[in-house]
């Protein structure tokens, strides 16, 4: 006699219900995941205009990392991705929702760009694994989406600096540390909690 196969509970809910990330509370089709990364990359658009600069600092202060670890983790790798590369790409081509309103390329800045997408895939993966419904997998997700950034971001950087890292790190990653990690908290607060929202209302 075989013995039946037992499903362990918290994969047996997540499979009935349909949801790996936030954004599967809508059942995903083309026109849903066509709002969806759109609706985010206007989000990270919306946050990349709380931007100021610092003196000698030729990359600016933004809440546009918090918008990509928060899109990410509610839309999962491929729509996450998907959102961020549109928000370059449209920014590229002229929507003025780059940091500060620019459009156009981002001579110093594009690595970071580029490097939302490659987190948005680091972060929609372990979204989609369970991470981001506890403070503590949140923390970690999305401080290696962080990180993620950073090292598509500051090498870039270095090399529209004449190759110059020192420049790179004091104007690309030092200062910067302390203001992510403040995102990586409000992120840690936002989609546990959002999640165990959720959950109660099946």
């Amino acid at each position: 006699m075989s013995t039946p196969l037992t499903v362990p509970a918290s994969h047996s809910s997540q499979t009935a219900f349909g949801r790996r990330v936030l954004a599967d509370f809508a059942p995903s089709t083309r026109v849903w995941d066509a709002i969806v990364i759109t609706a985010a990359a206007a989000f990270v658009g919306l946050l990349a205009q709380v931007s100021y600069y610092v003196p000698g600092i030729v990359v600016p202060f933004t809440g546009q990392t918090l918008g990509v670890l928060l899109a990410a983790g509610a839309l999962g790798t491929r729509r996450g991705s998907l959102s961020m590369a549109l928000y370059g790409a449209l920014g590229i081509a002229g929507v003025p929702w780059l940091a500060g309103g620019a459009a156009g390329f981002p001579q110093y800045t594009f690595g970071y760009i580029i490097g939302f997408i490659a987190a948005a895939m680091v972060v929609g993966s372990f979204a989609e694994r369970g991470w981001t419904r506890t403070p503590a997998g949140t923390i970690a997700t999305m401080a290696l989406g962080t990180v993620t950034v950073y090292a598509f971001g500051v090498p870039w950087l270095a090399s529209m600096l004449g190759n110059n890292w020192t420049a790179a790190l004091t104007s690309g990653l030092v200062p910067f540390v302390a203001p992510d990690m403040v995102k990586v908290l409000i992120a840690a607060a936002l989609l546990p909690s959002t999640w165990a929202l959720v959950e109660r209302k099946k």
